[in-house]
């Protein structure tokens, strides 16, 4: 199981790692900036933050001695003769390339613009097949004022066919590297768009996709309108019914059994809160066709925590789970969810986790 996470929060970038049988922070990096992304390369080690410097804008940072010091690297940014030419907001996401790829990255924004880098940062462009899409003229703001990509999900079989989702854009697919794109997502349903329109592909609202790693056509999607599984890559879904609440933001695949998965529940639109002040993770071993309640070390009392789209993660071995909160609470979980135990309750608001 892995024994280092990056937890990414409101006010710095915490690593913590796990020793005599509990977690402690054992590095604190950029103190008081929010980061919103961070990702250790599997390929070779190599550690990036994602910061939100206010009036300073996104910056970029990399780290090729494990934390132990940083360097300012490129940010992504909208070129000047893009379509519309936005200014950047934010990196929501960061993905690696394919382990044929070296020095490849990927970053979704707000407003969506989906990166590349095949320099490890060094350099970024816009992905303009897909800014340029048609559909683009139809994409709105889902949390936020405007669409953002917050799912990038190369296929570990084929590094140059990547899924994104987008807030409120829909799925998208490549298969060539980016040089084209097709709209996916046949069987979503979008309740907040008028009945005649609700499947709309192009104004669909996933909150988050996961993807089985072993299994990679199998797909998990907390969308606004409920819960979603796909068996084909995300050309198409089908709507899972969980008892109560399928409203939420994050959610988790298993690495192994394609038959599994995690959500976090809550109320939906304007409430955003757990059911009752009681926090709990739903978890499906058959596919979504039933599901259990897993409360165990989760406050079941006047809890008001939301968990963000980036801030539930498994690792490698499908056995520990992490789980961070807007109200600042870090959770992990040994065995799969059965049992949870409060790493923290005194952390600045967590935009994302990730094992590393």
């Amino acid at each position: 199981m892995s024994d280092r996470m990056l937890v990414a929060t409101r006010k710095g970038l915490l690593t913590l790692e796990r020793w005599n049988g509990g977690w402690s922070i054992a590095a604190t990096d950029f103190p008081g900036v929010p980061v919103t992304a961070a990702l250790r390369d599997p390929r070779d080690g190599a550690l990036y933050a994602v910061l939100k410097h206010g009036h300073f804008g996104t910056k970029m940072h990399r780290s090729d001695d494990s934390g132990k010091s940083w360097k300012e690297i490129a940010a992504p940014a909208f070129p000047a003769d893009a379509a519309d030419a936005p200014t950047l907001f934010q990196v929501w996401t960061l993905e690696p390339g394919g382990a044929s790829q070296p020095g490849r990255l990927w970053a979704g924004a707000l407003p969506a613009g989906l990166f590349v880098s095949d320099d490890r940062g060094e350099s970024w462009q816009l992905v303009r097949a897909l800014w340029d899409v048609p559909e683009r003229a139809k994409w709105f703001g889902g949390g936020y004022d405007m669409a953002g990509i917050h799912t990038i999900s190369p296929d570990p079989r084929d590094p140059n066919r990547v899924f994104v989702a987008i807030s409120c854009g829909g799925v998208w697919e490549t298969r060539d590297g980016g040089k084209t794109w097709a709209l996916r997502g046949t069987g979503m349903i979008a309740g907040y768009l008028p009945p005649e329109q609700s499947g709309a592909l192009e104004q669909q609202d996933p909150h988050r996709v996961a993807r089985c790693a072993g299994s990679p056509d199998t797909m998990w999607m907390q969308h606004h309108s409920g819960m979603f599984h796909s068996t084909d890559a995300g050309v198409t879904w089908s709507q899972i019914k969980p008892p109560g609440d399928d409203f939420g933001f994050a959610v988790a695949a298993h690495p192994k059994d394609a038959r599994t998965a995690w959500f976090v529940p809550a109320i939906k639109d304007e409430l955003r809160i757990p059911r009752d002040g009681a926090l709990a993770v739903t978890r499906t071993r058959d596919g979504g066709k039933s599901w259990e309640t897993l409360r165990d070390g989760l406050p079941q009392r006047d809890a008001f925590d939301l968990i963000y789209r980036h801030g539930l993660d498994v690792d490698a071995a499908g056995t520990r789970l992490a789980m961070g909160s807007t109200t600042g609470a870090l959770w992990v979980s040994d065995n799969a969810g059965e049992r949870w135990q409060l790493v923290n309750a005194h952390l600045p608001p967590i935009y994302a986790v990730r094992f590393a």
